[in-house]
């Protein structure tokens, strides 16, 4: 038996993420400054950890419902209200969901297969090619420009749609650039969609992480709300990535759907994490608030810094990424990262790791500290410097 033979061929195909390589990389290396990892440097604050161990002290340890516990569950709903506008009842439009990339995968196996599109703007995250291929589904991937700041153009969408297209991705704030679309931006993209029969796919994990204004949720227009899947989660903003929690929230018909493949695959999300994010959720506004005012400060040193370097940048407003164009150096996105990860150290990720419209681009996070995003910027300058023509 060729057992590679017996793999489907829409997961074999499949290349691996482009950014595992370079995480291997940095595992057989000393002294290495990483800007690579998607990841808060802080730890879960202090009560919300509490939280979790006093639940297991207490012997919670059995199995919550399907769809996550209801204390959760209404947590997430007045959070989503006060914080963005959006009205979810607890009971039957929310799934508590182990991480928010179980939200996607769930959301895309629900809707799409064999025959179906998915428009997908990228750069993006890299599981949304990835989940789309998985169902059989075809990804159309909508190749967004820096001039355009990364954001999602009506015209670009428009000329996109065809009559297979079932699903729509806007993945703002975005991961690898920083992009954020405001209110104004987005109610150009519901003209397009609002009398579509198109399910919108909101990936909100950066929710929290908006550093000019307050996020905007497509799904809180009211001609949107029943054809939106917003997925949002605990990773980002409250520092629990560990925890592998999230969830996703839409029309009941939605919900439900979703639920049967996520109480089949999975039961249900772990019940430590279900304990902590219901006191993150009631009492962690304060630390969310000194997490993104940090975010804010390094983001603002990471993009002088490229600024100044002679790297071109343009202002990201959301996550905690940058994204600065290393054309001028004459190197391709995988080249520069790999040098700079040879001769000085610092891990990068190279653009096109997210789609090939971020080839010429590199991305930097900054959630990590700001003393080694000082250190980084000395070393991408003398790297830089070292490698011109």
């Amino acid at each position: 038996m060729i057992l590679e033979n017996m793999i489907l061929d829409n997961v074999r195909n499949m290349p691996p993420s482009g950014i595992r390589k370079y995480f291997d990389m940095i595992n057989e290396m000393d002294d290495v400054i990483s800007l690579g990892v998607g990841e808060p440097d802080f730890v879960t604050p202090w009560n919300v950890r509490e939280a979790g161990i006093y639940s297991l002290e207490e012997g919670h340890t059995h199995y919550s419902s399907n769809a996550g516990f209801i204390e959760l569950r209404n947590e997430i709903s007045k959070y989503l209200n006060r914080r963005f506008n959006l009205s979810y009842n607890p009971e039957t439009e929310i799934i508590v969901t182990v991480g928010g990339s179980e939200g996607i995968d769930i959301a895309l196996r629900a809707l799409v297969g064999p025959g179906d599109e998915v428009i997908i703007p990228e750069p993006s995250f890299v599981a949304y090619k990835g989940c789309t291929t998985f169902t059989g589904a075809t990804p159309k991937v909508l190749n967004l420009r820096a001039e355009d700041e990364f954001k999602l153009t009506p015209e670009m969408l428009e000329e996109a749609i065809t009559p297979k297209t079932k699903v729509v991705i806007i993945p703002y704030p975005n991961n690898p650039t920083g992009a954020i679309m405001n209110r104004e931006e987005l109610s150009k993209i519901v003209k397009v969609l609002k009398d579509k029969d198109i399910i919108v796919l909101s990936d909100e994990i950066y929710a929290e992480l908006s550093y000019s204004e307050e996020h905007v949720s497509i799904g809180s227009f009211p001609e949107m709300k029943d054809k939106t899947i917003i997925i949002n989660g605990f990773s980002k903003a409250y520092a629990m990535t560990g925890w592998r929690l999230g969830y996703v929230c839409g029309h009941p018909i939605l919900i439900e759907a979703m639920k049967k493949i996520h109480q089949y695959a999975i039961m249900c999300s772990p019940t430590v994490s279900q304990y902590a994010a219901i006191e993150a959720l009631k009492h962690g506004d304060n630390s969310v608030t000194q997490m993104v005012k940090e975010y804010n400060r390094r983001r603002r040193v990471l993009v002088d810094g490229f600024r100044k370097i002679g790297l071109d940048c343009f202002e990201p407003l959301g996550a905690f990424y940058v994204f600065p164009s290393v054309e001028s150096t004459g190197m391709t996105s995988d080249e520069f990262c790999e040098k700079l990860l040879m001769e000085e150290r610092v891990l990068a990720v190279p653009g096109n790791a997210f789609g090939e419209s971020g080839e010429g681009f590199i991305r930097a996070c900054y959630a990590s500290s700001m003393s080694n995003i000082v250190e980084a910027l000395k070393r991408i300058e003398r790297f830089v410097v070292s490698h011109k023509n």
